[in-house]
């Protein structure tokens, strides 16, 4: 489970993440990632901790296969908040080929992209 202070939930900061960060695109997801924001809505300039959201359209399939989709995602971001800048905004769009995807290729896939948005891997 991901921890309720690294969860993204307002429409601005999924927003901001998407069209302000970079973004990093893979056979089965899309990252977005707007490194070290600040919280606007938090009192004081410290650093926010690393907040993740999703998008799971209906493309990637019903309502059982989306839900299996999100936790599984979580799961995976929950293991990688601490590689993450302070303060970051992360979304995770999944891609409809990502609903009957293994769960060892979601992973592949998602630490492909950080891996290029961190400066760590090439094009």
């Amino acid at each position: 489970m991901l921890p309720s202070e690294n969860r993204l939930r307002r429409r601005e900061d999924f927003a901001t993440a998407v069209r302000r960060g970079r973004r990093a695109g893979r056979p089965l997801l899309v990252v977005h990632l707007h490194s070290g924001a600040t919280d606007p809505h938090a009192p004081g300039e410290s650093a926010s901790p690393v907040r993740a959201g999703f998008v799971v359209s209906k493309a990637v399939g019903g309502a059982v296969v989306r839900t299996r989709l999100k936790r599984r995602l979580r799961h995976l971001i929950r293991d990688r908040l601490l590689e993450l800048p302070p303060g970051s905004l992360v979304v995770v769009r999944a891609l409809p080929e990502a609903g009957d995807a293994e769960y060892e290729r979601l992973a592949r896939d998602l630490d492909a992209a950080l891996q290029r948005l961190l400066g760590g891997g090439t094009r």
